[in-house]
């Protein structure tokens, strides 16, 4: 057995369990043993039951006087078993687990682990792990699922973490020695080996021994992410750029002083760091991260205007459609008053087959200077020549591979990216070291502040009337959003869009006109509905997520998310952000499926901070990385054990990294590293 031996393969593991296993991303033999607990029941105190005390998690050591399974009148079974210690017989109780009392016997042996309550007036242990005594000795200790910090596993149906427990301590002793550790000897000699890290986190003696075996795993992880981003970061300020882009201040300002409204002092300091990529010696690799609303295809729109001057062409790519028709429309209204030709490609709207559209992408001559599409722009049908910048923005929605294609189009073009997600200092230092980080941390002049409410579900019909009226009287629009296209079976009180909305029409809102948006519609189908709420014939737009990017509409005031608590903090913060575009005070409410105190709690910040990044950063305390920021879903690593949290551990890796590179930038000294690099940068890092 070695560590890519397919688990399918051991004894003991049939068909049936493969598949379960597969279901949690276990299918070879190091995909278990990096299978990590997430938490850990603490059953260290043994104890007697004479000294027991109700509410309290012990460990006792003693034999079965009587096991029986009792029918109760529903049918349900209960298995009672009297425990003696030696101290004071107490009561054992399981429910709907009958077959224990073909495993357990009068006169086994057991040490059994659970929390102490109280049964029918007794004091009983509910539901307790046990294990039989006569099992040899395992790891140093004389239990492994009772007596100790117990690990507990992901589980999934027919695969408990009892026997994950079991495989691990099987298989974990047979492959120690097979581990490498890939860390240089500089780094590791510094750190916990990564065998007993392992060991460690798996079945750790105590918890200080669990916070050392987190601390070495979480190194790793961070610091391979760190290397991977830091290389990438090297390699492409090595390469040389199209040309120095020389700016002409004269017509830059030209440009900013015609626009309808004045420049952010944010927005205005994010143009002069990209000015100074485009005039340097290597290419822009840069991230604008600003608000919904803080005015960044304005600043795309003056760089693209920068590189037409150049003699460059811009490709732009947007993740929707919806989002593309918006950009297209704005660049074009900003841009051609200076002759500057903007076309659009997307898979509703290509050039070639639409009378009304003023280029032919496919024909050199007919090509225009600025090129905005969506995963269309990737066709290999669709060669653009002299392409001297790239612009993708909500670049996170995006996989690895897309990028990519989208970069070979040119041969070094400059590439700037733009997300209205807020990202927290931590995230920016780790998954996106290898780009430049600029932030519009200013909004608009004017804007009124939204006013946030979490409506509780007993007020839900107050803010149906506040939400009629304002629609009747003052002429407003609303959205309204639900986490949910249809019904889902497995998640029954989540909202949809499509229920809501037959539902608002017909019992709530039958006075009003609504429409209905969600990303199974055609392309046409969407732009039908849009135009129409944009034309105000719609009243209440009743749309899944797809309006969190690209919708623009400033005669929309109020803006309503159902089952908020399915959303993180950010995203509901980027939802809000599609209402308040206008000089009218604007509103968002949050209705919740669960007030339980932790959501109600939550959503309720909202109420208090209207700053995207102190939102994001207030989610990644909450909630974690992965669920916030998309990062498996876009392709980037998920962190095991690491936490974007942990300034320190980031810096500190980070710091090892650049050393490293800086000593051997192409790592030929460190071949382990490479290799590791290899298996990480394919799907999941930026390219």
């Amino acid at each position: 057995m070695d560590l890519t031996t397919p688990l399918s393969e051991l004894p003991g593991i049939g068909p049936s369990l493969s598949y379960r296993l597969k279901k949690l991303e276990l299918n070879i033999v190091e995909d278990l043993i990096m299978n990590f607990p997430f938490r850990y029941d603490d059953f260290s105190n043994v104890t007697n039951a004479l000294e027991a005390k109700e509410g309290e998690a012990v460990t006792l050591t003693g034999e079965i006087w009587s096991i029986k399974n009792v029918y109760t009148r529903s049918r349900k079974i209960i298995t009672q078993a009297i425990f003696n210690d030696g101290s004071s017989p107490i009561e054992l109780t399981w429910f709907n687990q009958s077959w224990l009392t073909k495993q357990i016997n009068v006169g086994d042996k057991l040490q059994i682990s659970g929390k102490v309550a109280k049964y029918k007036n007794k004091l009983s242990i509910v539901n307790p792990r046990w294990e039989k005594i006569h099992n040899t000795s395992f790891i140093n200790h004389n239990s492994l699922h009772t007596g100790r910090l117990i690990p507990i596993y992901s589980e999934t149906m027919g695969l408990t973490s009892k026997w994950i427990r079991a495989k691990v301590a099987d298989i974990l002793p047979k492959v120690k020695d097979k581990i490498e550790d890939p860390l240089p000897d500089n780094i590791r000699k510094k750190m916990l080996p990564l065998t007993d890290a392992i060991q460690k986190i798996h079945f750790p003696e105590n918890y200080q021994e669990v916070v050392q075996a987190k601390e070495r795993l979480g190194f790793d992880e961070l610091f391979f992410v760190q290397l991977a981003t830091q290389k990438l970061r090297q390699e492409w300020r090595n390469k040389p750029a199209i040309e120095r882009i020389t700016i002409d201040n004269l017509q830059l300002m030209n440009f900013i002083n015609n626009l309808p409204y004045k420049l952010t002092n944010a927005q205005q300091r994010v143009i002069s760091e990209v000015v100074k990529d485009l005039n340097s010696n290597h290419p822009m690799n840069r991230l604008v991260q600003g608000e919904v609303g803080s005015g960044k295809t304005v600043v795309a729109a003056i760089i693209a205007y920068l590189v037409y001057l150049a003699g460059y062409k811009t490709y732009y790519m947007a993740p929707t459609e919806i989002l593309a028709f918006q950009h297209y429309s704005t660049l074009t209204k900003l841009l051609e008053p200076y002759g500057i030709k903007v076309g659009l490609y997307t898979g509703s709207k290509k050039f070639t087959k639409n009378k009304d559209l003023k280029f032919n992408l496919l024909n050199p001559k007919s090509q225009p200077d600025i090129i905005v599409g969506t995963h269309a722009l990737l066709s290999a049908k669709l060669e653009i020549s002299n392409i001297g910048l790239i612009i993708v923005d909500e670049q996170q929605r995006f996989g690895v591979a897309q990028r990519s294609l989208l970069r070979s189009k040119a041969k070094v073009p400059h590439f700037l990216t733009m997300t209205a997600t807020p990202i927290p200092r931590t995230v920016a230092l780790t998954v996106y070291g290898d780009l430049d980080l600029s932030i519009i941390d200013e909004l608009p002049k004017g804007r009124r502040q939204i006013k946030t409410y979490f409506v509780p579900n007993k007020k839900r019909r107050d803010a149906y009337e506040f939400i009629r009226k304002q629609v009747k009287k003052n002429g407003d629009q609303v959205y309204l959003i639900t986490p949910l296209i249809d019904e889902s079976e497995t998640q029954l009180s989540a909202k949809a869009a499509t229920v809501e909305f037959e539902k608002l029409s017909t019992k709530v809102f039958p006075d009003l006109r609504l429409g209905l948006l969600h990303g199974r519609l055609k392309s046409k189908e969407k732009e039908e509905v849009l135009n129409k709420f944009k034309d105000h014939q719609i009243d209440i737009l009743v749309s899944t997520s797809v309006v969190e990017v690209g919708v623009d509409v400033p005669n929309a005031t109020i803006m309503i998310i159902e089952s908020a608590e399915r959303f993180g903090l950010a995203q509901l913060h980027q939802l809000r952000g599609r209402v308040g575009r206008g000089e009218k005070q604007s509103y968002c409410f949050l209705f919740a499926e669960a007030e339980i105190s932790g959501n109600v709690n939550r959503l309720r910040n909202l109420e208090k901070i209207d700053n995207g990044l102190e939102l994001a950063e207030l989610d990644l305390k909450i909630r974690g990385s992965g669920e916030i920021f998309g990062i498996r879903q876009s392709g980037r690593l998920e962190f095991k054990i690491a936490s974007f949290s942990d300034l320190t551990l980031i810096e500190k890796t980070k710091t090892a990294a650049q050393e490293i590179l800086e000593e051997d930038p192409s790592l030929d000294k460190y071949p382990s590293l490479l290799g590791k690099l290899a298996g990480i940068s394919h799907g999941a890092m930026p390219d």
